[in-house]
């Protein structure tokens, strides 16, 4: 049913959205070159690796590592890009991964391999028994501002309660922490922090 969801969703979103993609790629093209999609290796459903797509929001030489660990955010961050990662667009490539089965709109963040310590957590945590998310119930409950334990926590908290009607709660209540811009961290101090 959740896979059939993703989808039937995610295809009608790609659509509708074709003339968003576009512009976004348009507006990046003339900011900051080729590409426009980026791709990262991230870890995924039984703990394997697969690309993760996203529009590019960073220069090309940056470093790899966690956002929040990345304290030099502010000087990687394209002029495009700011704007792409405070409401989120950049995240809209991940569609296709939906759509191609590596993700499901709703389930753990997929993180990047060199997170060992989360990974390590969430493998004792039956966490990549799920399809990784483009939001997850630890987004919506601290995001960035979290530590290492409470997110691995989240997402077994997730695995553990997973139905359609926590995913629905988590994703009307992901609109509301997009439109507040809660819990970001660009490698420093949270533009909106709040107590969790």
């Amino acid at each position: 049913m959740k896979r059939i969801f993703d989808f039937t969703v995610s295809l009608v979103l790609i659509i509708l959205l074709s003339p968003i993609f576009l512009l976004i790629g348009l507006i990046i093209a003339v900011d900051a070159g080729n590409p426009v999609i980026y791709k990262q290796y991230r870890v995924g459903k039984d703990n394997k690796l697969f690309y993760i797509y996203k529009f590019r929001t960073m220069k090309n030489d940056t470093r790899l590592a966690a956002t929040s660990e990345l304290t030099e955010a502010d000087e990687c961050i394209t002029r495009s890009g700011r704007f792409l990662r405070k409401t989120s667009l950049d995240e809209l490539p991940q569609l296709f991964n939906v759509l191609i089965g590596d993700m499901s709109f709703v389930g753990p963040r997929p993180l990047i391999p060199e997170e060992k310590e989360i990974r390590q957590l969430r493998k004792e945590y039956n966490v990549y028994s799920v399809r990784p998310g483009i939001t997850g119930l630890a987004q919506v409950n601290g995001r960035d501002m979290l530590s290492d334990e409470e997110k691995a926590l989240f997402d077994k908290e997730y695995v553990d309660k997973q139905s359609i009607g926590l995913d629905i709660k988590i994703l009307f209540k992901t609109v509301m922490v997009v439109l507040r811009r809660e819990n970001i961290s660009e490698g420093g101090e949270p533009e909106n922090k709040r107590k969790i």
